[in-house]
């Protein structure tokens, strides 16, 4: 572990001197193969000599140390997943354990980093589908004052937490390990944090893998009409394997039909039509199509996964997503128009849940973004993984195109000619794609053929 050092970074406009102490090291009380540490930074970088916070780290050593090439950072994303977690977890492969020290901090709001919890203040929430402007008032002021009551309990840390505060944290961390340059490997919402990282430090990066991105150029019709769009054509793969697949419930029906009668009986049902929906979109993340055939049939007895690693999605998405991109709906006549967008996208699956929550969670925050959407610079960066499904109904894949639209030099795109929500343990090809890069800096084959699970 190197001593402490002084590194002139530039934040806000000044550059400053900022000490980087080690981080001292134990071992994690749930996981005997992880050490975990904390780390001091400013919760403002741009006044650095002010008020501090303790971030949460875990890592694991590599465990072939002859061979290290060094540090994996790692983002599960959400967000809302704990970093520190998902570094000790068993997704990476063998190699890379060996080869790297995978490290994983908490993002501020979430996990063991002054996670913001404010669930219970959107709890009850108003229809997030309002059909007049009497419903999206309502929803509006209903947004305000949960935001602002979610403020107030979470503290500073709330206006502090956007994926640019997150870059500076990333590389305060890589300085605090006393390394020259780090590698990166983001999935989800952790390719904003990627993002964010290679336009401010490209220069420190030795490779980075942005794994089913979220594309930070959109702007809000895009971010709820690209998703919408997403989510049925992830129904239409669906379809397509049950027409396929002999032990599908729906094999030889018509499958579009037999949704839209599910959706009509699921209206005489407690929780309606909108339950039905949000577990289809669910089951098409996994994807589980005999759940989502269930789903059609009305023969479901279980429930769809919950997400991994993201506790407090709900929660830190007020002050990570909401400032991140510009999702503020002013009044109902813009709703009215991106619903009907939205619509039109997505007849079928009627919208895509997370990107119209979302937006309607964003709906009422005041003041414009502090990370705003806008065109990515990659000029100081290395060569960058792009890496996406090509059937993702969550990160659609036209995001991924344009992010290597957006910098064709600096990126190479793999795509993963399959189904489902983030790629790289999807098969041979896409995990060992990954790892070559990552371990040796080859750049991927451009496509991956699809596997059935």
């Amino acid at each position: 572990m190197s001593a402490a050092v002084l590194v002139s970074v530039l934040s806000g406009g000044t550059a400053y001197a900022e000490p980087a102490p080690p981080i001292s090291w134990v071992r994690c009380p749930d996981n005997p193969e992880g050490e975990c540490g904390r780390l001091s930074v400013p919760l403002d970088w741009k006044r650095p000599g002010g008020q501090r916070i303790d971030l949460a780290v875990a890592r694991h050593a590599a465990t072939d140390p002859a061979r290290r090439l060094g540090v994996l950072m790692v983002d599960p994303g959400g967000p809302g997943g704990s970093a520190a977690d998902f570094a000790l977890s068993r997704l990476f492969s063998p190699e890379l354990r060996a080869r790297f020290d995978i490290v994983g901090i908490d993002s501020r709001g979430t996990g063991k980093s002054l996670a913001i919890r404010c669930a219970d203040l959107v709890a009850e929430q108003p229809p997030t589908y309002p059909a007049d402007k009497a419903g999206f008032t309502a929803l509006l002021r209903f947004n305000q004052g949960a935001v602002e009551k979610c403020r107030a309990r979470s503290g500073p840390i709330f206006d502090h937490a956007d994926s640019a505060v997150v870059a500076q944290d990333m590389d305060a961390v890589r300085r605090a390990l006393g390394e020259r340059k780090i590698s990166y490997l983001g999935l989800s919402y952790g390719t904003v944090f990627g993002q964010a990282y290679a336009e401010k430090f490209g220069h420190r990066l030795r490779a980075m893998v942005l794994d089913s991105v979220v594309d930070h150029s959109a702007d809000l019709k895009r971010f709820m009409g690209d998703r919408a769009a997403a989510a049925d054509d992830s129904f239409v793969e669906f379809v397509r394997w049950c027409d396929r697949t002999d032990s599908c419930v729906l094999h030889g029906k018509d499958v579009y039909a037999a949704w839209e009668a599910a959706l009509v009986r699921a209206d005489g049902e407690p929780l309606g039509r909108q339950r039905l929906i949000d577990s289809m979109y669910g089951a098409l993340r996994g994807p589980d199509w005999a759940y989502a055939a269930e789903l059609v049939a009305g023969t479901e007895t279980r429930s769809s996964a919950a997400r991994s690693f993201e506790p407090n999605y709900e929660s830190v998405r007020l002050a990570t997503v909401c400032q991140d991109f510009s999702l503020r709906i002013k009044d109902f006549r813009q709703y009215a128009r991106l619903r009907a967008e939205e619509l039109r996208r997505s007849p079928i699956m009627r919208g895509s849940l997370i990107g119209h929550d979302e937006a309607a969670a964003c709906a009422g925050v005041a003041r414009p973004p502090s990370n705003p959407p806008h065109r990515l610079d990659l000029r100081h960066a290395p060569k960058i993984m792009v890496l996406s499904a090509r059937h993702d109904p969550t990160t659609p894949y036209d995001w991924a195109v344009n992010i290597h639209r957006q910098a064709p030099r600096n990126t190479a795109l793999m795509t993963y000619e399959g189904w489902g929500h983030v790629a790289y343990p999807r098969s041979e090809c896409t995990r060992g794609g990954v790892d070559a890069y990552l371990l040796d800096l080859t750049v991927p084959a451009r496509s991956c053929p699809a596997v059935e699970s």
